[in-house]
């Protein structure tokens, strides 16, 4: 007998939830090598919390964050944007925007945002005795080269602090 078309859609569905279920299970990192890279930048269990502060100078397309936003909301998107970036990369809830950055980011207006920013995020601990989180993020400006933005990739500054 020759499999149908419902038959084969069967086992396709069949075969994503065996994906799925295997996929939620354990460390993701070993059993999925080819998303290593994709589940290192915010995964907990991926990249365990360096007790000493560390940085890092991303740059961030908020081109294509915010392709398609209303203009009157484009740069407070691009304020969360970065935000979530920033708890994706560093694994932390707290994210602290730094002014100067703000001030980058608005100093175009409303609606002309930077294509692309230079961003330095820190996470560093927490002193208040009643925080909730022990890690913060602190996002600032890093300068700007003169040849551009495209293709600098991801640095890694140990800070001394």
């Amino acid at each position: 007998m020759h499999p149908t078309r419902f038959d084969a859609i069967v086992l396709g569905i069949h075969i994503f939830l065996l994906w799925q279920t295997i996929r939620d299970q354990g460390d993701r990192c070993h059993s999925f090598p080819h998303q290593k890279k994709m589940l290192s930048i915010g995964s907990s269990r991926c990249r365990p919390a360096n007790p000493r502060g560390i940085a890092e100078e991303y740059t961030i397309n908020l081109h294509k964050r915010l392709h398609g936003c209303t203009f009157k909301k484009k740069a407070p998107k691009a304020i969360k944007e970065i935000r979530k970036f920033a708890q994706t990369a560093m694994g932390t809830k707290d994210v602290r925007v730094d002014v100067k950055l703000n001030k980058y980011v608005w100093s175009r207006g409303i609606r002309s945002v930077p294509r692309r920013v230079r961003v330095r995020i820190a996470r560093k601990r927490n002193d208040d005795e009643d925080a909730k989180e022990e890690l913060y993020s602190l996002v600032t400006v890093a300068e700007i080269p003169a040849e551009g933005l495209k293709g600098l990739g991801t640095k890694v500054i140990e800070d001394d602090d």
